[in-house]
């Protein structure tokens, strides 16, 4: 638009009625961009020209009381003449120029509301939250209501009416999820390419499939494997869920920077969370509960830092989750509120390593529930003793300690009950020369707390409960100091001769009898460094991981009762041991990991491609160690079994299943025939199809070779085939026989 010519004749009559609109047009400011530093403070006290500096002294200590400093002459106090008195007075508000919007923002959210006296509450705000709001429409319109949408069912996979369970695998760049068909090649459910940049991870419950990438992680679910949320953390390298799937912590390397852009909608940290690494996100929300900094062990002089993962432990309930400090305390918070726990930490001088109890523990007779019980112990400090320590929480009480000498380090087992904890104690003699393994089992259950006391001469290098009620466990022990159990990275070169110990708890008869746990059996002349029990108990699989000589699988009934033993009704034989029975003796070349099914019914081993690049793939077995199906793929990197969810069944709904289980036994027997017969069925039909298909191309290439010979005069000579003899050769076999004794 020509700007208008100057007519000195046409000269507005004041300064109100000239015409800026077009300045204003071309000069004007967002609101948004330009005054988002601008805080405006509300209910300041009204002082005169006399107390106003004063009065900017407390406003500068206040905002310093929430760790901001602001510039000198940052602070703008509006004044006005008083009418009556003529003094020049404050308008009771000020405008404050923050050095950016972080620093807006944080003090928006620590000083609304602050109290200066009892008639002075401050209200702070941002000055483009005023402009909004005072530009609000004064006529209420109703908000549009959007139509409901209903979402996948995340746990539809178990509504499968083949109850077959699921595993994700990760090869190459793809990660695929299928169903097990037992014998057969596994059943496509899906797949997507650079799905995941590093690996992936289920869920406790498997309700969410768990992908990692640069910015964050995100978690899958449903029929169509859609998004159902994701967490912004960069660099993300560990997660960890709390026991029922509400919260994710997440970890990375890299601390959080916010680099000016806190606000514009794309991060969810605040400056509250500059420079720490571990994150705490609500899971059906995905909204970011509290940020922590990192806690690592170790120092220059012995070398990197190591981190302790998880470095947060969840109570069983869910209530509470703790880190420690090693060597100062354990701070323990409360869920939801992410406080901590009455506003102190556990001051525990060495303390090195702490577990809560997996689930809540009655006491025994009239005693109460126990609740949460969280175990720390403490090394050997001068001539004060090694000590382990039993907690009842929240309200702190000891109801158990034990003290430890010549003590070279101890890890906690709880039983995944939790009625019973096994220390495991790794001790030196007086000399030091030589090394050893105490057990000292806590029955936590028990009146007084009793402690069951196991010596183990060798170096134990593995311990697992066995995941029933009845308590019973294994080890693995080894007079060569310098094995350890799997979890190394890569593989090791030697192969030690171990020991595999079973122990289990037996009550004696009688008033004076004691209860204790004792040897069983003990099995020599091992390769074995893992112990994998079934998640039902009974069965268990020894296994020789990450070696390059040896590749031993031993499945082992740890209740195999021989047919002749309940004929003859010896089933209480006095020596328990000789229930426990090798199954079946396998190999699997190069394996590097071995995961038991929800279910205890079938076991998956791997050799990954991260350990090493010798035969990659993967095996299904049943739990008798008869191999299901082999797969060898180049590049495999991962599976993994789908968790299941506990059990919505009563315990007397569960025993009343196994009372009949030969009814449900018939029944799945019945589809496991028609499903074969079915796949027996697909496979004539196949072969019928290729084998009509071969005929029908012989015809055709008959009478294409017939004209051509007719085109050259030439006739075909042909061989007289109706004297010739068909015979056909029918084969049986036995494949099962079943005999039942019918009760007339």
């Amino acid at each position: 638009m020509p700007p208008r010519a100057f007519d000195p004749r046409n000269l507005p009559e004041s300064e109100e009625d000239i015409d800026f609109s077009d300045i204003e047009a071309q000069y004007s400011v967002d609101v948004e961009d330009g005054f988002e530093n601008i805080l405006v403070v509300d209910n300041v006290p009204i002082v005169d020209e006399a107390k106003a500096d004063k009065l900017l002294k407390v406003i500068y200590k206040i905002f310093r009381s929430a760790g901001i400093n602001l510039r000198e002459g940052s602070v703008f106090m509006p004044k006005e003449a008083d009418p009556k008195s003529g003094k020049t007075k404050s308008k009771g508000f000020l405008f404050v120029e923050m050095e950016d919007t972080e620093k807006a923002a944080l003090a928006v959210k620590h000083l609304n509301n602050y109290a200066m006296d009892k008639t002075h509450i401050l209200s702070v705000n941002k000055f483009t939250d005023v402009e909004k709001y005072t530009n609000l429409d004064e006529e209420y319109k109703e908000p549009e209501i959007e139509p409901f949408e209903e979402k996948e069912h995340l746990r539809s996979w178990l509504t499968d009416p083949q109850a077959r369970d699921q595993w994700a695998m990760y090869r190459g760049e793809e990660v695929s999820v299928f169903w097990n068909m037992k014998t057969e090649a596994p059943e496509h459910v899906h797949s997507r390419p650079n799905w995941t940049e590093t690996y992936v991870q289920w869920s406790p419950l498997g309700t969410h499939l768990v992908t990692f990438h640069r910015q964050g992680i995100a978690l899958w679910g449903g029929n169509s494997w859609s998004k159902t949320v994701r967490f912004v953390h960069p660099g993300v390298k560990l997660i960890d869920f709390s026991p029922n799937e509400n919260y994710v912590v997440t970890w990375s390397n890299e601390p959080i920077t916010l680099n000016g852009s806190a606000n514009d909608g794309s991060l969810p940290f605040g400056p509250e969370d500059e420079g720490n690494q571990v994150l705490i996100w609500d899971v059906k929300t995905g909204a970011l509960l509290r940020s922590f900094p990192n806690i690592s062990t170790g120092d220059e002089k012995s070398g990197p830092t190591k981190i302790n993962w998880p470095m947060f432990k969840w109570s069983s309930s869910e209530k509470y989750f703790a880190r420690v400090t090693p060597g100062q305390m354990i701070s323990v918070y409360e869920a939801p509120s992410m406080g901590l726990v009455d506003k102190k930490s556990m001051k525990i001088d060495g303390v090195v390593d702490f577990e809560w109890s997996p689930s809540d523990v009655k006491g025994a007779g009239n005693q109460k529930q126990r609740g949460d019980i969280i175990t720390y112990w403490t090394p050997e400090v001068g001539n004060q003793p090694a000590r382990v320590t039993l907690v009842n929480f929240p309200n702190r009480q000891i109801i158990r300690t034990k003290n430890l000498f010549n003590v070279n380090g101890c890890k906690l087992h709880w039983h995944p009950h939790g009625n019973y904890l096994c220390v495991k104690v790794d001790r030196h003699t007086k000399t030091k020369k030589s090394t050893f393994t105490n057990l000292e089992v806590f029955r936590v259950a028990d009146k007084d707390i009793p402690v069951d006391v196991i010596e183990v001469p060798d170096t134990v290098i593995a311990f697992a409960w066995e995941p029933v009620s009845e308590p019973r466990f294994g080890v693995i022990s080894t007079a060569d100091a310098s094995t350890t159990a799997t979890g190394q990275s890569g593989t090791t070169a030697n192969t030690p001769r171990t020991s595999v110990s079973f122990y289990k708890m037996e009550k004696g008869k009688g008033k004076l009898a004691t209860t204790e746990f004792k040897l069983i059996k003990t099995l020599e002349r091992k390769t074995a460094n893992a112990m994998v029990w079934s998640p039902r108990g009974r069965n268990l699989v020894l296994a020789t991981l990450r070696t390059q000589t040896t590749w031993d699988l031993e499945f082992y009934d740890m209740d195999f009762e021989p047919i002749e033993a309940k004929k003859e009704q010896v089933g209480s034989v006095s020596d328990p041991g000789a229930y426990i029975n090798l199954l079946s003796t396998q190999e699997h070349y190069g394996v590097t990991d071995i995961e038991w099914d929800p279910t205890g019914r079938y076991v998956l081993t791997s050799a990954s491609m991260w350990r090493h690049t010798m035969e990659n793939g993967f095996i299904v077995w049943d739990f008798k160690g008869s191999m299901l199906f082999k797969k060898v793929l180049d590049k495999f990197k991962q599976i993994l079994w789908r968790p299941r969810p506990k059990s919505l069944l009563t315990s007397e709904q569960k025993k009343k299943i196994r009372k009949n289980l030969k009814d449900y036994s018939r029944e799945f027997d019945q589809e496991d025939l028609s499903s074969q017969n079915a796949m027996s069925a697909a496979v004539i039909a196949q072969r019928r199809k290729l084998n009509e298909e071969w005929y029908s191309w012989r015809r055709l290439v008959e009478a294409q070779v017939l004209e051509e010979r007719a085109k050259c005069g030439k006739t075909l000579v042909s061989i007289d085939t109706k004297n010739d003899e068909i015979i056909e050769e029918w084969v049986e076999e036995v494949i099962e026989e079943i005999e039942e004794v019918i009760n007339e």
